[in-house]
């Protein structure tokens, strides 16, 4: 259907594309992608089925990993199916309050996930800095209550984002050329003024991501000047060891999820299907590899896993003895 065919409604339809320009190599696109997200799923679910399994690993270092893996799970569920029923069934239309749906909880899961790293921060400071502390600062409980206000905080700064998209009007063209429902993409298609749409998305990133990557960055400033203060090779490499997998996941998260957002609102000059691809790949691979990371990284959490996939493996082979 055309573009200008499109009328105004209180209850619009819109069109999900895809990647324009690579419409011919949907199919073949499809196939990282299904994978990708399909090991995200195997590989988080795995680590919760494992924390929740082994008493050993009811700690709070494990708690944060499972709540990390959650908002993964969430994260790319949002946005990775839609994307493959436009790949493989040709499944392009999408209500707006379908559209709304997938921006809050897409958006929502992504603020658990940097909420979550900021607390893995100050649980990774506690642990080096005032170990003989740790156990009655970080209790189970304390972690969880800070996990739910996580998720209070991620909906009371995400709720507004899809309120303002729902109250612009949509007028003319409603084909979105993306997989999924961005809220730039979403507001741009209004024919209203999308300031305070654009206004509040802007600074939400700026004020809750920078709020984050400031404890974040505190935390591992003051990790540092206490290591530093250790003159034993062997502690320093402890505490490199013990932040290791975190830094990884950090990185993962924070450097593609900025440059995607900046890129988005000032930059005109990317082609769009690289922009699709790199939207894409910044919210799938992060919950792919992040369980991967914590699963190689810490030991204790490696050793359950390895144990996990030779108990399965064994059961699985059939017993030809005969007696």
């Amino acid at each position: 259907m055309a573009a200008s065919n499109f009328t105004q409604d209180d209850s619009p339809t819109f069109i999900l594309t895809g990647i324009p320009g690579l419409e011919d190599a949907h199919i073949w696109i499809s196939i990282p992608f299904a994978a990708f997200y399909m090991t995200a799923l195997l590989a988080n679910f795995t680590v919760l089925s494992i924390v929740a399994k082994e008493q050993s690993l009811h700690k709070p270092m494990y708690l944060l990993i499972c709540m990390l893996a959650l908002s993964d799970i969430v994260t790319s569920t949002s946005f990775i199916p839609k994307a493959l029923g436009i790949f493989w069934f040709n499944l392009k239309s999408i209500t707006l309050a379908g559209c709304l749906t997938q921006v809050f909880f897409f958006l929502a899961s992504a603020t658990v996930h940097s909420g979550v790293l900021m607390i893995m921060a100050i649980d990774r400071y506690v642990a080096i800095c005032n170990p003989l502390r740790y156990t009655s600062i970080l209790t189970n409980a304390r972690i969880a209550k800070l996990g739910l206000v996580c998720v209070v905080r991620a909906v009371l700064f995400i709720l507004p984002e899809p309120v303002l998209l729902s109250r612009l009007p949509f007028c003319a063209n409603r084909i979105m050329p993306h997989t999924y429902c961005d809220t730039m993409v979403v507001a741009k298609l209004s024919c209203g003024d999308i300031t305070g749409s654009k206004m509040y998305g802007l600074a939400l990133a700026f004020v809750v991501t920078g709020f984050d990557l400031t404890v974040i960055a505190t935390s591992y400033m003051l990790i540092a000047r206490a290591v530093l203060q250790i003159s034993s090779k062997k502690a320093h490499q402890k505490a490199l060891s013990t932040c290791t997998a975190h830094i990884l996941v950090i990185l993962m998260a924070y450097p593609p999820g900025l440059f995607y957002i900046l890129a988005h609102r000032f930059s005109e000059g990317i082609t769009p299907y690289v922009h699709i691809i790199l939207a894409n790949l910044t919210y799938l691979m992060p919950p792919m590899l992040n369980p991967i990371v914590y699963g190689v990284k810490t030991k204790e959490l490696r050793d359950k896993v390895v144990a996990f996939i030779g108990k399965r493996c064994s059961t699985d082979v059939p017993d030809y003895k005969t007696t």
